[in-house]
């Protein structure tokens, strides 16, 4: 049983931290999405007016805040972007814990986190969806936490965080609902669970804090140079999001669709060049054990669901299954693998709590399977971190397969 987890998690932070900052600032060029959101940070320090305006504020408001912390530098570019994968880190520890309160299937699950790759890609460059998945996954361990000793101000701030969250990305807007439908299905099943919130006012709780907090994340736009958001252009202005975000795209090389995703078959090659004076590359995969693993554990959970109704196993099974089943129905004209990367760190969650129930069937199963996560990490580590590489055709050592290249 572990009482006090407080200092653990602050341990798992100032780990993972240090791990994405080791060398943070290689390579010294934009990286992928950079070149987009990079720009419109700088926008948004100076206030000049709107920019890529398909997406929130938030994210590029925080990359702006490392930028005016740290100089614009490609350390200051990515510097807020670590702090949200180490966010992300602890988020499924304590979700973990609190779904379980064991130490052992915890720190899997913060291990796995930490090896299943997306994760460390993502928290090492100036993209979006890092942010948001911190918002999101420190949610989802809020919500945990008023399932287990209700409250009114951690089902408040459950709905800050989500709002703050689609501020980023609108990726994170229907787990809006999803949180509703939960609340609704728990507390329906034992009226004891979320104690003393009534079930209506809860449900209006959540809609309208979250989506004050998401309209807050707009704030910087109303002092704009040129073309200064307003009260009566605030609703508007979301139709031009919408149309942004909806508009048909070319055809591109890295494109697939959302079944291939768990399936691993194609991975974006973020960076492949000669840079800082020697070829590098940055592969944005999933770490095969764990994303290959990770849909045994989640086929297990939905069967143990099945045969037993444990709520934390159909909570488990949802959490990825759930984010893998919105883009089945979003209206995007393309597809790319890094969609997929909130549900391949939520595979951390059902992948821990079947390792721990099958430790009474394997004694160290658990740790096997991190021993071979890790090894695999070590493997993959130079096309992940943007190491130098022998030659332009080093890439045929992690390509795996034709669809990998």
């Amino acid at each position: 049983m572990l009482r006090r987890p407080l200092p653990l998690a602050l341990l798992l932070f100032a780990l993972a931290e240090a791990l994405f900052l080791f060398r943070l600032s290689v390579p010294s060029i934009f990286v992928f999405d950079e070149v987009h959101y990079v720009p419109a940070a700088r926008t948004l320090i100076a206030l000049t007016g709107p920019a890529n305006i398909e997406h929130p504020l938030l994210g590029k408001s925080l990359i702006a805040f490392g930028m005016l912390l740290f100089g614009d530098t490609p350390f200051g570019w990515r510097v807020m972007s670590t702090l949200a994968g180490s966010v992300t880190c602890v988020a499924i520890f304590a979700t973990t814990w609190l779904v379980t309160c064991r130490r052992r299937p915890s720190l899997v699950a913060a291990a796995l986190t930490l090896l299943g790759f997306t994760l460390y890609v993502q928290a090492r460059i100036a993209m979006l969806d890092g942010f948001m998945l911190a918002f999101l996954s420190s949610a989802i361990a809020m919500m945990a936490w008023t399932l287990r000793r209700g409250g009114w101000w951690r089902w408040i701030a459950a709905a800050v965080l989500l709002g703050l969250a689609v501020g980023c990305k609108w990726l994170a807007a229907p787990y809006v609902a999803f949180a509703a439908a939960a609340f609704i299905l728990f507390k329906r099943a034992d009226p004891r669970r979320f104690p003393g919130l009534p079930v209506w006012l809860a449900l209006a709780v959540l809609g309208i804090v979250s989506l004050l907090a998401y309209f807050a994340t707009f704030a910087p736009a109303f002092f704009y140079q040129v073309e200064p958001l307003t009260l009566a252009r605030l609703i508007p202005f979301q139709f031009d999001m919408f149309e942004r975000q909806t508009q048909v795209l070319p055809a591109h090389a890295y494109q697939s669709n959302w079944w291939t995703w768990p399936l691993l078959i194609r991975p974006i090659w973020y960076l492949y060049e000669p840079v800082d004076g020697t070829q590098r590359g940055i592969l944005l995969i999933g770490n095969p054990l764990i994303m290959w693993g990770g849909l045994v554990a989640v086929a297990a959970c939905w069967i143990g669901w099945v045969r037993n109704g444990s709520p934390r196993l159909f909570a488990a099974a949802w959490l990825w299954t759930g984010s893998l089943a919105i883009w089945a129905v979003i209206p995007k004209s393309l597809g790319f693998y890094y969609y997929y990367f909130p549900s391949s760190v939520f595979l951390a969650v059902p992948l821990a709590l079947m390792l721990d129930h099958w430790r009474s069937r394997w004694r160290h199963i658990d740790l096997a399977f991190v021993a071979a996560a890790l090894a695999l990490a070590i493997y993959f580590l130079p096309v992940l971190s943007a190491a130098p590489l022998p030659d332009g055709g080093a890439f045929r050592y992690w390509t795996w397969f034709s669809t990998w290249v």
